[in-house]
Parts: structure tokens; sequence; C-alpha cells
């Protein structure tokens, strides 16, 4: 009985990790994605007042 129980907790940590990194890997994708969308509507001359050029944008969306 022990060892059912020792090796249900194990698994049940085990999908409880799995899940916390799908939501950690979806909220950086999400991040990144929302960074680009914005950075993406600024004009050139936006951009270049903050330092920036279209290049960048990547770069700087996934930080």
């Amino acid at each position: 009985m022990t060892t059912i129980e020792t090796n249900r907790s194990a698994a049940v940590g085990g999908i409880g990790n799995i899940v916390a990194q799908f939501i950690s890997l979806f909220a950086t994708w999400n991040d990144t994605r929302v960074t680009r969308r914005e950075l993406g509507r600024l004009s050139d001359r936006e951009l270049d007042d903050i330092g920036l050029c279209r290049g960048d944008i990547e770069r700087i969306a996934r930080g």
C-alpha cells in the first residue's frame, strides 16, 4: 500500500510539473507575441525616438 501511494504522489507531481511548464511556456510565448505586435505598430520615427529600428523588434521581443 505504501508503494502505491508513493508512486501515485510522484506521478501526480510529474503531471503537475508538466502542466506548470506548459503554462510557463504559453505565458512566455504570449508576452513575446504582444511585445512584437506593439512594437510593430509603432512608426519608424517612433521606433527611432526610443533608439530602435524594425530589425530590432524580434530581438527585443525575445528579450
